[in-house]
């Protein structure tokens, strides 16, 4: 829809049934983001807080909760959309099929940007803003659905600029209220490469952190476009209205139709400690030095509405974001990947951390000798492709294999891989290497490793569905059945590394010493400090396994050996996936809060009847 304010998306979702109004006061200290993950998980309606304690504006969440809402806002472009991305993928369609695409939005005015006169805003202060606070360890409040507007000094203007969603922290630590704001982003970021511009210019960076306005500005922050496709442009196609901006007096750009704007520089070796933050691993984010943003103005349409989300352990609303996202983009994304058919980033380890994929296998013609080649090189490729690159594990099979296998079958796609890995070939790891800034599962702030597990050749083992007894007298013998070839192993509490190599190093030799032809079709252990919570199911597996690992420090193997530099073991791959002294504290609610909520959801509330079992 043509939406021209949040304010237009709110009362049309109403209309439809996708909306409640919460009437009652609420706190925006935790009490509003309790609200927002029970009717998230509850598959509820989108939410306007109507009376925001300490705030005379309105407050929106869970706009974007399910692909269905998600589809409804943009019904009218999303098809078009659709289709440009596809194109842009691969354009060479619109030399052989022209006709099909001369309505697209790319191609029509309404998707170039519209300057236009300064429009109506209040001068407002950050404290007077919703000031929304998620987690009980989080620094401060913070802006979780900001559009982050910067221009590159080379090429500057709306055309060339860069939206990304980084988060901003808006109090709290040391930010000097109502002047300072923090922002979270690294250099590689679109944001970051403007900032290396403008340090070595000398100049500070000018920031607009856009929250609110038509919906399709949030989502096109969040959308990884094709190369040459800006954030701009998209969000006019997607919203099926131009955007429109102009500049205020001091050259800060200012969406007409944005319900907020805060704008600001950011000076060359500025820094403050941003943080604890409650992250899309399910775990805390810390403090740590980000850029400073030194505020100009805050402006505020009249009667404006602040949007937010509850960032957290997935499934959340950022998952439905994803969805939502590979719904457009489709198979855009591996085109650009010779070879590559399918790639997803697994949102129930939290994203970044596993990634799953299908190649072709071409190199090798006949099947006796089939082995991981191309799809090594791949998978090279993928690691070096964008946020992709921010990936822990990637496990990697040959389409030919099983032309029907799909990543998006998580569970099919580990049984076949279980079937399948050769522990003595299949196990690559990158050492030494950069992960996620925001995943504490190695021992330094964004450094890490990486594994590839690289699938190609017929099936080697039938996979157990009952676990065989451990005859060997060792102190990890609790065990539950995550899956058929896949065991969790209780452990005891992970001291450091030292220990924690002779603990499993004595574990791997009473697994040896059982025999290997009994354990053979039990290809992987994961060590946990909960296996019954690990077992329960799929989505425990890959959250504890995968946020919880750094391959090179904690991936072991019955009878291991290197040889030629080359890692691999005879029996089952050991992943060791305790928490660690210097992992961050995952995320917990708050009791109290969770009690005192429950007054909407009882009779006479606002949500009473609205969510099932409620």
């Amino acid at each position: 829809m043509g939406y021209k304010s949040m304010q237009a998306c709110v009362d049309d979702l109403e209309q439809h049934g996708h909306l409640v109004r919460i009437k009652e006061e609420v706190d925006p200290y935790l009490e509003m983001a309790a609200i927002h993950l029970r009717v998230y998980e509850a598959g509820g309606p989108a939410l306007l807080f109507e009376n925001v304690k300490g705030s005379k504006y309105r407050a929106a969440s869970n706009l974007f909760g399910t692909v269905e809402r998600s589809t409804f806002m943009f019904r009218d472009s999303i098809d078009r959309v659709r289709q440009l991305v596809a194109l842009k993928g691969d354009p060479m369609v619109l030399l052989k099929k022209p006709w099909q695409y001369l309505g697209l939005p790319f191609f029509a005015v309404k998707a170039l940007p519209k300057k236009v006169g300064s429009s109506a805003f209040d001068e407002i202060r950050v404290q007077d803003i919703p000031q929304v606070q998620c987690w009980p360890m989080d620094g401060g409040p913070f802006v979780t659905l900001p559009i982050v507007y910067t221009e590159d000094p080379d090429r500057t203007g709306p055309m060339n600029a860069n939206i990304g969603m980084y988060r901003i922290q808006l109090g709290g630590n040391d930010y000097v209220q109502d002047k300072e704001v923090g922002l979270h982003y690294q250099l590689h970021r679109g944001i970051g490469v403007h900032q290396t511009k403008y340090n070595a210019m000398g100049k500070p960076m000018k920031v607009s952190v856009i929250v609110g306005g038509p919906p399709s500005y949030t989502f096109s922050a969040v959308m990884p476009l094709p190369e040459g496709l800006s954030e701009i442009p998209f969000a006019g196609a997607l919203g099926n209205r131009r955007f429109r901006y102009f500049y205020d007096e001091k050259g800060f750009f200012v969406p007409s139709e944005a319900d907020f704007v805060i704008t600001g520089e950011v000076y060359p070796g500025e820094n403050k400690p941003e943080g604890p933050f409650g992250d899309h691993l399910g775990y805390y984010s810390l403090r740590h030095d980000f850029p400073l943003m030194r505020i100009h103005k805050v402006y505020a349409k009249k009667n404006a509405i602040w949007p937010f989300t509850v960032v957290g352990r997935p499934p959340q609303e950022d998952t439905s974001f994803g969805n939502m996202i590979h719904e457009i983009t489709g198979a855009a994304i591996p085109k650009e990947i010779p070879g590559l058919h399918e790639v997803h980033a697994v949102d129930a380890a939290g994203v970044h951390p596993l990634l799953l994929a299908i190649g072709s296998e071409r190199y090798t013609p006949y099947y006796d000798y089939r082995r991981p080649q191309e799809i090594l090189t791949i998978a090279n490729h993928v690691l070096g492709t964008g946020q992709l690159s921010l990936a822990k594990f990637l496990f990697i099979a040959a389409k030919e294999d099983n032309p029907d296998l799909h990543t998006h079958d998580v569970f099919g796609f580990y049984q076949h891989v279980l079937e399948r890995i050769d522990l003595t070939r299949d196990i690559h790891f990158y050492t030494k290497t950069t992960i996620d800034t925001l995943d504490y599962s190695g021992t330094d702030l964004n450094s890490g490793s990486k594994v590839v597990v690289a699938i190609a050749g017929p099936k080697l083992r039938e996979l157990s569905t009952e676990i065989p007894v451990l005859a060997s007298d060792t102190a990890m013998k609790e065990m539950r059945l995550i899956m058929p070839g896949a065991v969790a192993v209780k452990a005891p509490p992970f001291k450091d590394y030292d220990s924690a190599a002779r603990e499993v190093e004595a574990f791997a030799a009473a697994v040896e010493a059982d025999g290997l032809d009994k354990w053979k079709g039990v290809p992987l252990m994961v060590l946990c400090d909960d296996s019954d919570f690990t077992a329960k199911n799929l989505n425990n597996f890959v959250w504890v396994t995968f946020t919880r690992a750094n391959p090179s420090h904690d991936i072991y193997g019955v009878k291991s050996s290197v040889q030629f530099k080359h890692w691999g073991c005879e029996g089952p791959l050991i992943i060791d996936a305790r928490i660690k002294p210097h992992h961050a504290p995952p995320l917990v609610k708050d009791e109290a809060v969770e009690k005192a909520i429950d007054r909407l959801f009882a009779k006479g509330g606002s949500l009473h009847g609205k969510l099932k079992g409620y």
